[in-house]
């Protein structure tokens, strides 16, 4: 038949079934071909026998011993090129509860720590990992916390602590910034460090506090401006165009940018007020209502020709009754003025 099947008697085709095909014999490969297995050793820093004393000392909770102590203060601060990579394996093999406890127990040692750039960046690595490590590290910054915010590397410390505790530990170390804020403003190290907190504030949304710290710039205006370091706070907060802010530190400001205006620092912090329209108003106003000879007096000193010479230039655009109020303030003077840039401006309106 054409498909190939049996018939039976009756003629019933039987369907035949398909041959088994045996599997073929299993195929032997030498045994010395097969590379053995590869594990895979733990990536352990050796330590040096000082850290690993201290390592042994951490672990079973025993009182360090002086030489320990410094081991640790070593290990935090070590520039040397294997000293993070010992660090780090202490912390990976220790309690960092108990070893937080061990940094922060001598606080005038931390804060040596922490102003050292080693030791800031090591700290900084062992921020956030807990919430009761963390506490250690709160109650450490928080007694030493004007030292540790007026320097570089310690403020850095602060500064990580604040993006990675706890809602409540934030909360208290924003509240020790607002208490502390103008005499960190006052502060050589500190000023810039107030600046920065202003941004991130400003960058993380934390609005409620920026808004606190700024009105305390503002209400602190006066103080800050005649400072060497507080009117670079005043001018970082000018610059955010927050116009609260802008008019809390005009009308905390008012009726002494005049004297302000003969400083070298104070006449920055008077520009400032010029290149915002209500601010700038304000300081017109209070030129306006000084005598002629005063206002001349002004024009013509080293600092305040630039505020005066700003402020014409910016009323010009602006106000052109202020403006003209002004020139004509100083118009009777003009004899007085040339020779200044101020009078060369005048003369070219006659």
């Amino acid at each position: 038949m054409a498909n190939g099947g049996d018939l039976t008697a009756t003629g019933a085709s039987i369907e035949q079934e398909s041959p088994v095909v045996p599997p073929p014999p299993p195929r032997e490969i030498p045994t010395a071909n097969i590379p053995p297995p590869r594990f895979t050793a733990p990536n352990r820093v050796n330590l040096t026998e000082e850290n690993q004393s201290l390592l042994n000392s951490i672990r079973s909770s025993a009182a360090l011993t002086p030489q320990e102590r410094n081991t640790l203060f070593n290990l935090m601060t070590s520039s040397e090129e294997n000293g993070a990579a010992q660090f780090r394996e202490v912390v990976s093999r220790s309690d960092l509860r108990r070893m937080a406890s061990l940094l922060t127990s001598d606080l005038d040692r931390f804060l040596e720590m922490a102003r050292n750039k080693n030791g800031s960046n090591r700290i900084q690595e062992l921020l956030g990992k807990t919430d009761e490590v963390d506490t250690f590290f709160v109650n450490a910054i928080s007694r030493r916390f004007l030292h540790i915010m007026a320097d570089l590397h310690a403020s850095r410390v602060a500064m990580q602590g604040m993006r990675v505790f706890s809602q409540a530990k934030k909360a208290a170390m924003y509240d020790y910034v607002l208490h502390h804020a103008v005499n960190l403003a006052c502060d050589r190290g500190g000023y810039t460090v107030l600046k920065q907190i202003i941004n991130d504030w400003c960058a993380l949304g934390h609005f409620f506090y920026r808004d606190q710290l700024l009105y305390i710039v503002a209400l602190n205006a006066l103080r800050l401006s005649y400072d060497p370091h507080g009117n670079y706070v005043v001018q970082h907060v000018l610059r955010l165009n927050d116009l609260r802010c802008t008019h809390n530190v005009s009308v905390n400001l008012s009726g002494h940018c005049f004297g302000l205006s003969f400083t070298k620092l104070g006449s920055y912090v008077v520009g400032k007020l010029l290149d915002t329209e209500e601010a700038g108003e304000v300081v017109v106003e209070e030129f306006l209502w000084c005598y002629g000879e005063s206002l001349v007096q002004l024009a013509r000193s080293e600092f305040g020709s630039f505020v005066v010479w700003k402020a014409l230039r910016v009323m010009q655009e602006r106000n052109g009754d202020l403006f003209w109020r002004l020139v004509n303030k100083l118009m009777p003077f003009i004899q007085l003025l040339r020779g200044h840039r101020i009078g060369t401006f005048l003369d070219s309106l006659c």
